[in-house]
């Protein structure tokens, strides 16, 4: 469990690399009233249809977003690490277009809408980096659209497996030289457009070239700048030097 004095402390910090925030800034964000859950792996955070009167910062674990087609088959569109506003977009709009579910054991903070739209009216640096978070959102969104679309399997994991490394480090949950990747070959499929048998295959790939190398859920890259080279990385569309291009404002 995570310390209750630091339960919104990664998505203060995710903010601030997002916008520059002063102090008052970030005892608004830290004095956000929530509600604390724990969610079970597999359990619903947001349900496509439903209309919450809240939106949820993942405090610890992962999340993954997927949509389901009318014939059932599950598309992964997003993973989401601690500090992540997974559905921010949930506070204005009425009606939720996607599923949320919880990837491992996680803990959510719950945040009513009514909150949130008050803090930004009174903190507009606060309303910039929620802004440049969702366009950031949108920014992997459209990778993930190229990494479907145009990449053979081998470079589509391999790429996956690039941004986690480097998400996972922006959290502090992990490096490129190895994390923890608690993603079934099912759901690694479902995420890349590619069936388990596949999955599979190209894993043992990509190991027996000694790109990755496997201990159960743990994954560790050897050789980074070969990885990046495979996948084709670049990691631009991360955005995680925001607040040092930006001038305050």
């Amino acid at each position: 469990m995570v310390d209750p004095r630091n339960i919104l402390d990664r998505m203060v910090r995710k903010f601030e690399r997002r916008a520059h925030l002063d102090d008052s800034d970030r005892k608004a964000l830290r004095g956000l009233p929530y509600d604390l859950k724990v969610m079970e792996a597999g359990r619903y955070i947001v349900r496509e249809g439903s209309s919450p009167d809240h939106s949820a910062v993942l405090v610890s674990g992962l999340a993954y977003r997927h949509k389901i087609t009318a014939e059932g088959s599950r598309q992964i569109v997003s993973i989401h690490v601690a500090g992540d506003f997974v559905d921010l977009e949930g506070s204005l709009l009425n009606v939720v277009d996607h599923n949320i579910q919880a990837l491992t054991r996680s803990e959510v903070a719950l945040i009513r809408s009514t909150s949130l739209l008050e803090l930004v009216n009174k903190h507009p640096r606060i309303a910039r980096a929620m802004w440049i978070d969702t366009i950031i959102d949108g920014s992997i969104f459209r990778e993930w659209v190229v990494n479907v679309g145009r990449r053979d399997a081998r470079e589509r994991l391999a790429h996956l497996m690039c941004e986690f490394a480097r998400r996972l480090e922006a959290a502090g949950m992990g490096s490129p030289d190895g994390y923890e990747l608690p993603m079934t070959q099912e759901q690694l499929g479902d995420a890349t457009g590619l069936t388990s048998v596949h999955v599979n295959r190209t894993l043992k790939g990509l190991a027996d070239d000694g790109l990755i190398s496997r201990e159960r859920r743990f994954i560790r890259i050897p050789d980074w700048e070969k990885m990046r080279a495979i996948a084709g990385f670049n990691e631009t569309y991360l955005h995680l030097d925001q607040v040092g291009g930006a001038s305050p404002r």
